[in-house]
């Protein structure tokens, strides 16, 4: 399948991935994992993407300047500085996504945006949300914050720089911006969320193997920018045959691709095919 590109790389519909960003449902509310605290704003605002994305840049990196421009138009926000590089000498130790005031309270801000896949073979609770890919996981991604991305904030370096833009280390709080979209097995039983946000379920996920009882639908498969989109109508759809052949391609390379099913009576779901078992 093709996509059209401008000369910036950015997907046409660029509009419409920040949407799809912006209605994306936090993964949690409050703390989970015993201490990662939820950002949440009283009065969050859509408005219009106003920022540039540089280009080639892995999807999760790409929505934190989506984020940026959702954060940069609401009025209790002021951000400070973004994507700062924390080094010791020649070694970077790390870097901090964004840090901001949020009604004057200064905040470490780290942005998340995943998809995780509910297998509950990979493990229990928490444990069995795991990528498409079966690369990483959502436990991985929760302990990696808890103990490397938040704590860096407290390096001599890090403590240097807050310095420099007059903020005392003792006055930030630190938050967690963590969206996500779950996906369920084909046949899921009824599942606990454990503390998680029912409302990032997404779509399903089905082995390759049994695509073929999707032969009366229609497909299109986004290219991986988009799989942040809402779904719609307004696209290329292709029949099963042609689908099959197209998703054969990205399973031979073991990668899992996201696909808009559309079924004959018009309702479309999304659905992850994964090569594994």
């Amino acid at each position: 399948m093709k996509y059209i590109y401008k000369k910036n790389n950015s997907v046409i519909n660029l509009q419409s991935q920040y949407e799809g960003y912006f209605y994306t449902p936090l993964l949690w509310h409050g703390s989970l994992l015993g201490g990662l605290k939820c950002f949440e704003l009283d009065n969050n605002v859509l408005k219009t993407f106003n920022g540039i994305i540089p280009e080639r840049l892995r999807l999760g990196k790409r929505v934190e300047y989506l984020a940026l421009s959702n954060l940069s138009q609401q009025s209790q926000v002021k951000l400070i500085a973004h994507n700062i590089q924390i080094q010791r000498e020649h070694l970077t130790l790390g870097e901090l996504d964004c840090v901001l005031k949020l009604k004057e309270q200064p905040i470490h801000l780290e942005i998340v945006y995943k998809f995780y896949l509910y297998v509950p073979e990979h493990g229990k609770g928490l444990g069995a949300w795991i990528g498409p890919n079966k690369k990483d996981s959502l436990i991985e991604k929760l302990i990696r914050l808890k103990n490397h991305q938040l704590p860096l904030l407290y390096q001599p370096e890090c403590v240097d720089y807050l310095k420099s833009k007059q903020i005392d280390i003792n006055d930030i709080a630190q938050r967690v911006l963590f969206k996500a979209q779950l996906f369920l097995p084909e046949d899921s039983e009824p599942i606990s969320f454990e503390g998680l946000n029912e409302a990032c379920v997404a779509g399903r996920y089905i082995h390759y193997a049994l695509l073929n009882k999707f032969k009366d639908c229609k497909f299109f498969i986004p290219h991986k920018y988009d799989w942040i989109l809402i779904p719609h109508r307004n696209e290329y759809w292709v029949i099963y045959e042609k689908a099959v052949f197209s998703i054969k391609e990205f399973i031979d390379r073991e990668f899992s691709p996201l696909v808009w099913i559309k079924y004959p009576n018009g309702l479309i779901q999304k659905y992850f095919i994964i090569w594994w078992s």
